[in-house]
């Protein structure tokens, strides 16, 4: 089985809301919505890649704080490994983005209305406080 891509994403808190971004049109997942960041390159700690991703991506600054999440998600017949880490803005509030049509300030619970990519849905299950779906629930019979 090949190695899963491991991939990372911000998730900017601001005054009680969390930073979700729509990908734009000719994009994998166009018009899902995720959190922002990308691949970790060879060599590149999870924070080193995430900081460099949001700069390349929302042309600001972040903190990273502690880790939230980390996730495989099979898309596609490959595996995701989507590490969420928490962060918060060192520079203004992004205004565009290279990667993303829409960009939307949510409260935890709002971010359940949001259409999200699979690999990003245990990170939003979990701040949202709902149960993750790759947990056993008890039988309920047929």
């Amino acid at each position: 089985m090949p190695h899963p891509l491991h991939v990372v994403a911000a998730v900017i808190e601001h005054e009680g809301r969390i930073l979700a971004c729509r990908r734009r049109a000719g994009k994998a997942d166009a018009g899902k919505w995720e959190f922002p960041g990308g691949k970790v390159e060879e060599g590149e700690t999870a924070a080193d890649a995430l900081v460099r991703e949001i700069a390349e991506e929302l042309s600001v600054g972040i903190e990273v704080h502690d880790e939230l999440s980390t996730d495989d998600t099979d898309v596609g017949g490959r595996v995701i490994r989507l590490t969420c880490l928490r962060a918060t803005l060192t520079t203004n509030r992004p205004t565009a983005s290279t990667d993303h049509d829409a960009m939307r300030w949510a409260t935890p619970p709002e971010l359940l209305t949001l259409d999200w990519a699979a690999p990003d849905l245990p990170a939003v299950r979990l701040l949202a406080g709902t149960p993750a779906t790759n947990t056993p629930e008890p039988s309920r019979g047929s």
